[in-house]
């Protein structure tokens, strides 16, 4: 169905449930509009860090360690310092006298320890990539050409480097002062398990291997400093998800006034979980800039993001569950190790993903007894921190996994013995076995969907005739949950200064247009398109007559930023409670110049109506005419207000959980050990869908990084804890030629901890995905007997579960 709104022909979907609209005159939220960035970026005018040029801006380029672990005994920069163009050489002392160490904790997890951390390193570096030195020169070309000359003098330390035995005796403790390599531990016990697996009928149980990958953004990591010295204030350009939490952490570490930082982030190149940490060269560029009184510019080269960007999912994890002989799964055991590299990461702490997959095992069903736990263990490797999904995928292919398990053990369907086992859309709200608070969702209509849109019997019967020819289909399923819509228990009761609301600023311009600053920025997900539709909706104007600005700490509103799938359920209701309050502000101005009551008027499409006939008797240019150049013509006791700030912090549940269903066809050649991905289905309840196209193709990228984790991508190291990996040639990304046909749907079921009802949708695809095909490739197999549950599923894992010798 098409609906022409002003100029713009905009969609909706011919499925969708029937929602009870948000705004007076809804033509936008709901539809398929483009957003404002699109034509821009596709005609190259996008606007990069990289892009940026300052007056006597100077480049900086670090000497990374190329070892996992050493003890730096002296730097010789003598004849850096003497190369053309060279501005400063720096070390970690001389960085240390203008920012603070940190240490990387979080008050609400009880007894996790890290060591203090430097931008650059002083004494040790303690993982190959770890800026040790910087060079600032007048041109890229220059500092790289000096780099050259440095020599630095270390000596060769002992590296904790494999996770299993990171806590033995005879491995090196990599900071002594903590005792050992213990960054943080948990256990969850809820009861029951040991009588439920005593009286079980089936009892599966399985190893799962999760290989380090990392995000491969377009736009590396990047930032340029400014330090104004004359008006003492700092002004950073960054390629980052969270410029308020950067402004704070840069205040912090420099001593400075807030209101003396400015955070910009103009386009953004993609994050993924990578640009929502501080890194140490964050601080060393900002400190770079302070001691050479100009710009300084930093932008990762591909070598070295990867072993500077942070890694995730790590995971080494023992599980079990426990069913009855009719399908009723009884109880969950979890074992869980990760490592998290030599310090945790600043300010939102390593320790955190492996929590989540606590809290995260079984969440999709309605079993009673549990028990988990958790250890987290420093290692000479990359710093490991939260990466899209964090820990969704490997709580969701561990659950998943099991149950895929048991219901074979059974000899029941994998659909029917989910049916059977998640918890009933009308038990809402309730918690799970974990303790994690649901509002409302929809597994069970979520389960119908997928069934009919995959067409499953007749896929099943597909399956079962090729295998008679020697062709091997596998079919997967993997039911999720997602966090989304973090309130202040997320960080804030831990003590990291990240928010928890986010705010929006709307301006009624004289011409009638609308101006919108959002706190929660963009990165290529199309948060600026859904704040449009929302602004226009609920201020009542044309979409094209709506301009949206985000990321800059100046102007725009205090906020979180953008993470945890927050975009559109906490900006996005920011933005609606601003528009509202804005549109409240036109008509008591109408009504003030049309001496009418402001009940009798209302809002339609850029103007001002009569409530009851509808008919036109201001338009919104003539409205800021007056209010702007002509308030001697208003009565004198009222002020036109026609710029309103509004905030947004979710109250009622820690997250409001979205949750969904994705299944994966595969083929596996047993001769070769390949996997073909043949297609993809995707049914998914992010609450109110606010823009369908946007929020599917967010769905399928997001399947595709988690594809990509499933099969193809691994941070590998050698046995001295050196990346083996370490380019675009070797690191394994999916592309769009390997990638199958992804079928989205939806489940509508609106969140009531806010009007506009929307839950978050970024993650899930990831979330699930690895869990489907991990699957799918072990329902291929199993005819075969042979399984693989360590990702990524290479064609060698796949080879040697079938015993063929390598």
């Amino acid at each position: 169905m098409h609906v022409h709104a002003g100029s713009e022909v905009v969609e909706r979907p011919e499925q969708a449930e029937t929602l009870r609209p948000v705004t007076e005159d809804a033509r936008y939220i709901g539809s398929s509009s483009e957003r404002p960035s699109a034509r821009r970026l596709v005609q190259g005018q996008g606007v990069y860090v990289d892009d940026i040029e300052l007056p006597r801006m100077a480049h900086a380029v670090f000497w990374r360690s190329p070892v996992a672990h050493c003890r730096i005994l002296g730097i010789r920069a003598e004849e850096a310092r003497r190369m053309p163009g060279v501005v400063l050489v720096a070390d970690g002392r001389d960085i240390a006298t203008v920012c603070k160490p940190w240490v990387a904790t979080l008050a609400h997890m009880v007894g996790m320890k890290s060591a203090p951390q430097y931008p650059l390193a002083i004494a040790r570096a303690c993982w190959q990539g770890e800026p040790v030195v910087a060079v600032v020169a007048e041109t890229r070309a220059q500092a790289e050409d000096a780099l050259q000359r440095i020599e630095v003098d270390y000596e060769m330390l002992p590296a904790a480097l494999d996770m299993q035995t990171a806590l033995d005796p005879a491995t090196p403790v990599i900071h002594p002062e903590l005792g050992d390599n213990l960054c943080f531990t948990r256990h969850l016990e809820v009861g029951g398990v040991d009588e439920a697996f005593a009286r079980a009928d089936a009892v599966v149980e399985c190893d799962f291997e999760f290989g380090r990958h990392t995000g491969v953004t377009l736009e590396p990591r990047s930032q340029l400093a400014d330090w104004n010295a004359a008006e003492q204030r700092l002004t950073v350009y960054h390629s980052c998800q969270a410029p308020h939490m950067m402004q704070d952490l840069y205040a912090r570490q420099f001593e400075l006034p807030e209101s003396a930082v400015r955070v910009v982030c103009k386009d953004v190149g993609g994050s993924f979980g990578i640009k929502v940490h501080a890194y140490p060269d964050d601080f060393a560029t900002v400190a770079l800039s302070m001691l050479c009184r100009r710009p300084v510019k930093f932008v990762a080269d591909r070598l070295e993001s990867f072993t500077s960007d942070i890694h995730a999912r790590h995971h080494r994890v023992h599980a079990r569950l426990a069913a009855s002989r009719t399908g009723e799964i009884l109880a969950f055991e979890l074992d869980d190790l990760t490592g998290v590299g030599p310090y945790s990461m600043f300010p939102r702490t390593s320790a955190i993903e492996g929590n989540q997959v606590v809290n995260l095992v079984g969440g999709p069903y309605r079993h009673q007894a549990y028990r988990a736990d958790l250890k987290v263990v420093f290692q000479n490797k990359t710093p490991t921190c939260q990466y899209r999904g964090v820990g969704h995928p490997i709580a969701c292919a561990v659950t998943e996994g099991l149950v895929d398990l048991a219901a074979r053990k059974l000899r029941i369907d994998p659909l029917e013995f989910r049916r059977r086992n998640v918890i009933p859309d009308d038990a809402y709200p309730t918690k799970g076995v974990s303790g994690i608070a649901f509002e409302q969702l929809s597994h069970e209509a979520c389960l119908r969907k997928i069934e009919v849109m995959m067409d499953y019997p007749v896929l099943r019967a597909e399956q079962a005739a090729l295998r008679e020819r020697g062709i091997y289909r596998g079919i997967g399923f993997a039911t999720l949950i997602e966090l989304t819509n973090p309130s202040a228990a997320f960080y804030g009761v831990g003590g990291a200064r990240i928010a928890s609301q986010d705010g929006a600023t709307i301006r009624l311009d004289p011409a009638g247009g609308i101006t919108l600053m959002a706190s929660v920025g963009e990165q290529g997900q199309g948060n600026d398109g859904i704040f449009r539709q929302i602004a226009a909706d609920a201020v009542g104007v044309d979409l094209e007559r709506v301009r949206v600005v985000t990321g800059d700490t100046e102007v725009t509103p205090y906020g979180g930023g953008t993470w945890a799938s927050r975009g559109a359920g906490i900006g996005g209701e920011a933005v609606l409670l601003a528009g509202q309050a804005l549109r409240a502000n036109i008509l008591k101005l109408a009504a003030a110049m049309l001496k009418r009551d402001v009940a009798g008027l209302a809002v339609r499409r850029g103007h001002v109506v009569d409530a009851g006939s509808g008919e036109m008797l201001l338009p919104f240019a003539e409205l800021g005419r007056v209010a702007y150049y002509r308030s001697d013509t208003l009565p004198r006791d009222f002020t036109p207000e026609l710029m309103v700030t509004r905030h947004y912090a979710q109250r009622d549940y820690p997250f409001i959980f979205t949750n969904g269903v994705q299944a994966s066809y595969v083929e596996v050649d047993v001769d070769t050990g390949f996997v073909r991905l043949l297609k993809h289905w995707a049914v998914e309840d992010c609450g109110r869908v606010v823009n369908p196209k946007l929020v599917d193709e967010q769905i399928r990228g997001a399947i595709v990084q988690g594809i990509g984790g499933a099969l193809l991508e691994e941070c590998l190291y050698d046995e001295h804890g050196l990346m083996l990996n370490a380019t675009l040639a070797d690191y394994l990304l999916p592309m769009s030629a390997e990638m199958p046909d992804i079928h989205v749907a939806h489940v509508q079921t609106p969140t009531r901890s806010s009007q506009l009802g929307a839950k978050g949708a970024g993650e899930a695809g990831t979330a699930g995905a690895p869990a489907a095909v991990m699957n799918a490739i072990n329902d291929a197999l199993a005819p075969l007997g042979a399984q693989v549950w360590s990702q990524p599923a290479t064609p060698e894992k796949i080879l040697r579960a079938l015993g063929v010798p390598a």
